[in-house]
């Protein structure tokens, strides 16, 4: 049955005219947003005078693609969008069998992800594979790693953590501090520093037991900052912005070491070509290890009773306490468990980058952490990693922007024109990216995995439409 806004393969006429509607009031925003930021910039002239430099053609040209934008998702995609929402609501609540793809993803990922970096190896030689092990590899898997972590105070047991980042930073200060004045290995200082990060997401437990939602995230978010300038101004210790450097590498489990002064370094042993490329091939298989284990433990607690009582606190915390579960152990688990992830995370981090300082702790590392978490779908490993190759992989893709200079060519004829060569697109960067995430929450608002598999199930497992769970919970 076709939808009434659609009169045979058209748009309805007072569809058209509502989406004119929208379409000139997003233009007028549009056009006040991106006036001082766009259409006018600062520049210096050859006598070091600071001028405007006025861009009322690349000003018009992004209003014109937000209003065009706007007129189309009126139009054509939201009727197609609420057609298909409606014709879910009257299907079954049981999602059609899963095909061979769907059954075996979770090993063919693997599969791949264990491969990856000698493929990378064999196609492009050891510098060339840095790239696509180093930025497009483990610099994935850190966030992967990161967000599954969030998952579990956020995803499974319903608290909103804006201030993540700081166990980040704690388990990355304990493997500096520790391994520069003790000298610890790297394998002493992994678990040593999710250890430190748990104990410090229980300080943080206890202070909001009692608060919910939007109080919950203003405290959580202040506890980020905190952390963050006491890392800054404690300069006796943490060496305040100048960061810790030289930190000790990981080793090949104390056998050899990927410093190349040292005798048993694992390159010279093997007859390996000098590249750094193999110390980093070596750190995307451990990234990999520790994102498995964060995956095998959130699988197995989430089908014990602690995980159940995640979930139960989740939907409702005054029918959770009405059956008798300790909310109080409940939410301190939640956030011990998701801040050991984040300490395992923060001391690879410090062992990768060889540096740390607050710099890499800021605000931004929690909200984009979050986004992942939310982009996924709230409780779905799967949808959480994908989310996280999108937004993580897709800004590594956005640095090199330089179509949009030139636009689309196709021989000597110009398909689709750029904004000229006076545009930079490293500075829009974030914004594009930004409206991309808008338009994939307006078509998947649960995120990329709508569906959910219950922990408990009856004589056989049955996954559960999105349409029949909690908004944002997919």
């Amino acid at each position: 049955m076709a939808d009434s806004n659609v009169v045979a393969g058209k748009a309805a006429p007072g569809l058209v005219q509502k989406g004119i509607t929208d379409a000139f009031w997003t233009a007028l925003i549009a056009f006040g947003m991106f006036v001082l930021y766009i259409g006018l910039k600062t520049d210096q002239n050859i006598d070091n005078k600071l001028i405007i430099v006025q861009r009322w053609g690349l000003l018009a040209s992004i209003v014109a693609i937000a209003a065009v934008g706007r007129f189309a998702m009126t139009v054509f995609l939201q009727p197609i969008l609420d057609a298909r929402k409606a014709e879910k609501a009257k299907s079954a609540p049981v999602v059609a069998e899963r095909g061979f793809v769907g059954k075996n993803f979770n090993v063919m990922a693997l599969v791949f992800l264990l491969i990856y970096p000698m493929l990378a190896l064999a196609l492009f030689g050891p510098q060339g594979s840095l790239t696509y092990v180093d930025n497009f590899g483990i610099q994935i898997l850190i966030y992967v790693m990161l967000a599954w972590g969030l998952n579990i105070v956020v995803g499974l047991a319903g608290l909103l953590d804006l201030g993540y980042v700081a166990f980040y930073a704690v388990g990355a200060y304990s493997y500096a501090l520790l391994s520069s004045h003790f000298g610890l290995s790297f394998w002493i200082l992994l678990p040593l520093s999710g250890i430190f990060a748990g104990v410090w997401g229980m300080v943080l437990g206890f202070p909001v037991l009692r608060l919910r939602g939007d109080y919950l995230a203003i405290v959580t978010l202040a506890f980020g900052e905190i952390i963050r300038i006491v890392l800054t101004n404690w300069t006796d210790v943490t060496k305040g912005s100048f960061g810790i450097s030289n930190i000790t590498k990981a080793s090949l489990f104390g056998i050899y070491t990927f410093d190349m002064k040292d005798p048993h370094n694992f390159v010279r042993s093997f007859g390996l070509p000098i590249s750094s490329a193999w110390y980093k091939i070596f750190l995307f298989y451990v990234i990999l290890a520790l994102c498995m284990l964060t995956a095998y433990v959130t699988i197995r607690l989430r089908r014990m009773p602690i995980g159940r009582a995640w979930e139960a606190l989740r939907e409702d915390e005054i029918a959770c306490r009405s059956l008798g579960i300790n909310t109080v152990t409940t939410k301190l688990t939640a956030f011990a468990t998701g801040a050991m992830f984040g300490g395992f995370a923060g001391s690879f981090f410090a062992a990768r980058q060889g540096f740390v300082s607050p710099e890499s702790f800021v605000f931004l590392e929690s909200a984009v952490i979050l986004a992942i978490v939310v982009l996924g779908g709230m409780g779905s490993l799967k949808g959480i990693a994908i989310a996280a190759i999108a937004m993580v992989g897709g800004t590594e893709l956005l640095r090199d922007m330089d179509f949009l200079k030139t636009g689309l060519v196709f021989g000597n004829t110009t398909i689709i024109p750029g904004f000229g060569p006076d545009f930079t697109p490293e500075l829009y960067r974030m914004l594009i990216f930004g409206l991309a995430m808008v338009v994939v929450m307006i078509i998947k608002p649960r995120g990329f995995v709508g569906t959910r598999e219950p922990t408990a199930f009856l004589k056989e497992r049955k996954t559960v439409s999105g349409s029949f769970t909690k908004e944002g919970h997919g």
